[in-house]
């Protein structure tokens, strides 16, 4: 009796994990909002709690079930931990510059915008090749539906301090998508969990000190708990697992079109349970963003 296997099964898994990511990453703005608020953090607190406990949850849930035991400790370990951790930490801490010199909008389109455009020019320099036609196109209708879903001119800063902000926003899309690249490669011994819990646990260490003079201090209460756990293991530790584990079938490109997944459940979320208003132009701007991706999946 032969048993025939789909070929496609592990493609199929692969865009499911990379869309999860993007959901959940969605989920993380309304928790690290509930966080700055009731336990009054920086940004930049938040991003090295957020990533500080997500991989404290990860390197206790391998502890838990045995999976620590036995990881290599060779030069490809310690390099891919490395990169890693670093490019978590420059994402995070770039991306919380920009808001501090923009606007939380602006740096959100600038940031996930960039991220797809960078690795699909990384992507044509690696295999000296232009994108075909259909991908050009989806890269452009989900930046465009970030853009229309995003914009919000309001409020933005003096022109120097809003093109330093800028320039912060496209170097954390460049580390971000640095991050796609880098991590597509297996390294024995290091599956995507243990990636997510050391790297988080790396980068979060290194924002820590910036964090702690910003003024870090977290009150011992149910609700602010109950955030900071929620940040930390859902949309960090669960995402970024399902991030990694999603990069091993599926193309660069439509791993960072899947990431734009983020800010458009932030958005839906915001209107859903925060009462936000999201006018025609934003609707559309969703509804483009969601068509470039499903093109994107088709495309494969």
């Amino acid at each position: 009796m032969s048993v025939v296997v789909s070929t496609s099964a592990r493609p199929r898994a692969g865009t499911v994990n990379l869309l999860s990511a993007g959901v959940l990453w969605g989920t993380g703005g309304i928790a690290g909002s509930v966080l700055a608020a009731t336990a009054g953090l920086s940004s930049l607190s938040v991003a090295a709690c957020r990533l500080v406990l997500g991989g404290l949850f990860t390197v206790a849930a391998l502890g838990v079930l045995g999976r620590l035991r036995g990881v290599p400790r060779t030069p490809a370990v310690v390099r891919r931990v490395l990169i890693t951790g670093g490019l978590l930490a420059l994402f995070q801490a770039c991306y919380f510059a920009s808001v501090a010199a923009t606007s939380v909008g602006i740096a959100t389109m600038a940031t996930i915008g960039s991220v797809p455009v960078f690795v699909a020019g990384a992507s044509a320099v690696r295999q000296r090749c232009l994108p075909d036609a259909i991908t050009s196109l989806c890269v452009a209708g989900a930046v465009t539906g970030l853009v229309l879903l995003t914009w919000s001119p309001e409020g933005t800063a003096e022109r120097g301090r809003f093109v330093a902000g800028l320039v912060a926003a496209l170097v954390s899309g460049a580390g971000f998508a640095t991050l796609t690249l880098a991590t597509r490669t297996r390294v024995a011994g290091l599956d995507p969990v243990r990636t997510t819990g050391f790297g988080c646990l790396l980068g979060g260490a290194l924002l820590l000190p910036a964090a702690v003079w910003s003024g870090l201090s977290i009150p011992l209460h149910w609700d602010v708990l109950a955030a900071a756990c929620y940040l930390g293991a859902v949309p960090t530790a669960l995402a970024y697992a399902a991030y990694f584990r999603g990069l091993r079938t599926a193309p660069p490109v439509f791993a960072a079109l899947a990431a734009l997944l983020e800010p458009l459940t932030a958005t839906v979320l915001s209107v859903l349970l925060l009462g936000d208003r999201l006018g025609v132009t934003g609707w559309c701007g969703a509804a483009l963003l969601l068509t470039a991706v499903a093109a994107g999946y088709l495309r494969r």
